[in-house]
């Protein structure tokens, strides 16, 4: 079963935009945090002096409850290790909701880290264009892509036949449920847009907040905005392409959907980050949590035994829309600062994160899916992870985050941004919708 959803993710992954950017925990450390291994001391051939790169990322990696945070600050130590006295890592680390904006200002003061998280698709674009991330295809054809599950695994990675990135791991967007509360209140697990509603009015009865979710962090809210247009059956390429407009019916039923489905929102969904409102789902808050596969190693990290009583489904369908069996798919991802004095060092780095060791633990403790040829012990992975698997294996295709498929990461943003105010009463459907195409006419 494992190699046939492998298998299907592979090949559906030339329409998928595998991610990096979300998932895992944002607590800040405010800048360069140290991996937790000691400093080594001893000499590069060429200057006596071990060669030291840094690595930046999303999550304080000394403060982290996050499982898949865990695993990589493993790796930074194992790295360290095993690399004494000739490599040294060190992690620059901040908060998911200001990641991009601390690694711009690291590339535009010339001090971009050797490795970083990357998004693939448009937000990588902004780094292949102006030759911020490094070729890595010289180094992956020479003893390195063979390892992983396919070719396809970088799709989104690969520019005029070049590799600049390299994924680390697939997750599925999806939605989280408190068993027990659902249970309770007499609900069914939702496969239709109709079904869902009575699971939200069913837990809304028994006093339980349907549903937590984060419209502080715009690409949340903004996740559930494109499940829903894309349930609707919206066309993006040809909204890309000009041939349709942003404001048709079928976005507009998508929007309306949206605004119903949030009078079953926490009140405090306006403020709360994506760190917050995942606890609601693990701290027994509310009943449902629409987020990615990703959160897996966040939720068993931070309530190891709320396990037992996670379950996952797939977003459901609104009839007369789109194929209810496509999947938004995404992936942590890494690229080399082309201006690296150490590509050696960064490159046996990044090797380590692909490694069996490293992949292994992406799934039997992390519970996202490898993306090498690894072998793994299903019994030992989270709970939730089979059910991700199920989600993949009737996958009929994959596609990615809205503000990430469309042609610029400003384009991406005005779709976040816009979906907010919706849900914040700011503009009606229509108006935001009214307000996409103008910013297409006036930057596209």
């Amino acid at each position: 079963m494992k190699k046939k959803i492998i298998s299907l993710l592979l090949t559906v992954a030339v329409t998928a935009s595998l991610l990096a950017g979300c998932g895992g925990s944002s607590a800040a450390s405010g800048g360069a945090a140290d991996s937790g291994a000691a400093d080594s001391g001893a000499a590069d051939s060429a200057s006596g002096e071990v060669e030291e790169i840094t690595w930046m990322f999303w999550d304080d990696l000394n403060a982290t409850e996050d499982l898949i945070s865990k695993g990589y600050k493993d790796v930074l130590d194992r790295f360290n290790k095993d690399y004494e006295g000739k490599y040294h890592v060190t992690a620059v680390t901040t908060n998911l909701e200001e990641y991009y904006t601390k690694l711009n200002a690291l590339v535009a003061s010339g001090e971009t880290p050797d490795v970083f998280i990357v998004s693939p698709g448009p937000n990588l674009t902004t780094y292949v264009d102006p030759g911020v991330a490094a070729d890595l295809t010289p180094y992956l054809d020479a003893d390195w892509k063979g390892q992983f599950s396919s070719d396809a695994v970088f799709a989104q990675q690969t520019y005029d036949g070049k590799i600049y990135a390299v994924p680390l791991n697939i997750a599925a967007a999806c939605v989280f449920y408190n068993k027990e509360m659902f249970k309770e209140a007499g609900a069914s697990v939702p496969k239709t847009w109709d079904e869902l509603i009575d699971a939200c009015e069913k837990i809304k009865a028994k006093g339980h907040t349907p549903i937590t979710i984060s419209a502080g962090t715009a690409w949340c809210l903004s996740m559930l905005a494109g499940y829903l247009c894309d349930r609707e059956g919206v066309d993006l390429k040809k909204i890309e392409s000009g041939e349709e407009s942003w404001n048709n019916p079928k976005t507009i039923d998508a929007a309306n959907k949206l605004l119903q489905l949030s009078q079953y929102f926490q009140p405090t969904a306006a403020g709360d980050t994506n760190d917050v409102a995942t606890a609601g789902l693990y701290n027994g808050e509310a009943a449902i949590l629409i987020q990615g596969s990703w959160a897996i190693g966040q939720i068993n990290g931070e309530n190891p035994d709320f396990e037992e009583k996670c379950g996952v489904f797939q977003f459901p369908e609104i009839p007369g829309g789109n194929d209810p069996n496509r999947v938004i798919a995404k992936s942590d991802s890494l690229a080399m600062s082309s201006t690296t004095k150490h590509p050696e060092a960064a490159i046996a780095l990044m090797k380590y994160f692909t490694d069996d060791e490293a992949q292994k633990y992406t799934a039997e403790v992390g519970g996202k899916i490898p993306v090498t040829k690894v072998q793994y012990d299903a019994d030992k992975a989270p709970a939730q992870l089979a059910d991700v698997m199920s989600i993949f294996s009737n996958a009929s295709s994959t596609f990615g985050f809205y503000n990430e498929s469309l042609f610029s990461t400003e384009a991406g943003s005005t779709f976040d941004d816009n979906m907010v105010a919706v849900y914040l009463g700011e503009k009606t459907p229509e108006q935001a919708f009214d307000d996409m195409d103008a910013w297409y006419k006036a930057n596209k």
